[in-house]
């Protein structure tokens, strides 16, 4: 990877996400938890949730990622409550696609545009992935439960 492929890649925005990381930490009582590991590069995320009227009403993640895997918590950190978990997976599912050339996700997860640069790097995918996938199956989880 060259100095200009990174620099495209871990451009201001995506870095500055990294510092803003919403519902950082864990819930004390969480209907559901899920984690998630990129076996490629060891980032991980872990995902609790609590759902009122089968939506997200309280969430929190441990992220311990790279840069791109905190950026994408970062994002789905402030798009996370609300949703139901159908939501979610719908989210988690068009992230995928995106990063395989489709088109960005639908608002309110339209934020995931400023990884698209990260679509050349098939090695990055798994972790940007981490903390949206870890979110839906948090929910899937908690609303089984019911």
């Amino acid at each position: 990877m060259s100095d200009q492929d990174l620099m495209k890649l871990y451009s201001g925005k995506i870095l500055d996400l990294t510092t803003r990381i919403p519902h950082l930490g864990t819930l004390s009582d969480p209907q559901a938890e899920a984690r998630r590991r990129s076996p490629l590069c060891g980032s991980s995320v872990k995902a609790g949730v609590v759902l009122r009227d089968g939506r997200v009403a309280e969430f929190a993640q441990e992220v311990r990622a790279c840069a791109l895997g905190q950026a994408a918590a970062a994002i789905t950190g402030g798009a996370v409550i609300g949703r139901s978990p159908a939501e979610l997976r719908a989210a988690a599912e068009a992230l995928a696609a995106m990063l395989e050339g489709g088109p960005v996700p639908p608002a309110p997860f339209d934020g995931f545009e400023v990884l698209t640069p990260a679509r050349e790097f098939k090695n990055r995918h798994a972790s940007i992935r981490l903390a949206l996938e870890a979110a839906a199956e948090a929910a899937e989880a908690a609303a089984a439960q019911v």
